[in-house]
């Protein structure tokens, strides 16, 4: 079974995350999976708009670090190491996606998305969601800081204050205050959900792709108040000394036995 479903709507590229048994959490196969076929999207001109969605109950719980069967020799390499390595492939999903990517993205949130899997979601430029799915940063309970680009996207996106309530109170956020809160532009029904999807994305393709284009490029620029690679790099080293802690180790510990953490500060 693929991890990641290519489908072809007229002018669409719905890229679909797709190991629901996983809850679509991030593999190292699933994340090449994706930023492959972004890219293939935006080279092909055939293509007007890219749209990222998931199967199942989840659009993605993050990042898989139970995962064993990626294909990679993580000899001589930490645990963290080999999922964060120097942007390698977390943060270069959003990275894809807002700099690589000048095509409209639309993250169609159809189930749960935390930690890196909510950096792919805010990643796209339009996010519709599901009313049952929900939000949660997620790492402050395996002892992690922001990546994938997340803490430039909702600063961007909520504001300096409310994105540090968000990242630190780790509270899930629902459909009407995900709204509110501007994490996505509009939340649908369930049962319509994917209609809605699709037929946003389509309504995309009535603009001339140059006009669409252009706007992005625009837009992009007008916000970058500072150069992404370089803040996505920052983000991986904050997370590495993060993770590398004593608390870190704790927190992890902590989640894997159902306990609430000891931290010393260390």
């Amino acid at each position: 079974m693929a991890v990641v479903e290519v489908e072809q709507d007229p002018r669409v590229r719905i890229i679909r995350l797709n190991r629901p048994d996983k809850m679509n959490a991030i593999s190292l196969e699933l994340a090449w999976g994706v930023i492959n076929a972004a890219r293939e999207a935006q080279a092909d001109e055939g293509t007007w708009v890219i749209a990222i969605t998931g199967t199942g109950k989840a659009f993605c719980a993050g990042l898989d670090l139970t995962s064993d069967d990626d294909g990679v020799d993580h000899s001589g390499m930490g645990e963290q190491d080999a999922y964060l390595d120097d942007l390698g492939w977390v943060s270069r999903l959003t990275f894809t996606l807002r700099q690589e990517c000048d095509k409209p993205v639309v993250s169609g949130i159809n189930g749960v998305a935390v930690g890196a899997g909510l950096a792919l979601a805010m990643g796209g430029d339009i996010r519709i969601m599901a009313d049952s799915a929900r939000l949660m940063a997620g790492y402050p309970r395996i002892g992690g800081s922001p990546d994938g680009g997340l803490s430039l996207t909702l600063t961007q996106e909520l504001g300096y204050e409310q994105a540090m309530r968000f990242l630190l109170e780790n509270r899930t956020v629902l459909g009407p205050e995900a709204v509110d809160l501007g994490l996505v532009g509009e939340t649908v029904p369930d049962e319509k959900f994917e209609q809605r999807f699709r037929e946003y994305c389509q309504q995309l393709t009535t603009l001339s792709p140059i006009t669409a284009r252009s706007s992005k490029r625009v837009v992009r620029n007008a916000t970058r108040h500072i150069d992404l690679e370089s803040h996505l790099r920052y983000e991986v080293q904050n997370i590495r000394r993060a993770f590398a802690s004593s608390d870190g180790q704790e927190a992890r510990q902590a989640f894997i036995d159902k306990r609430p953490p000891v931290f010393e500060g260390r």
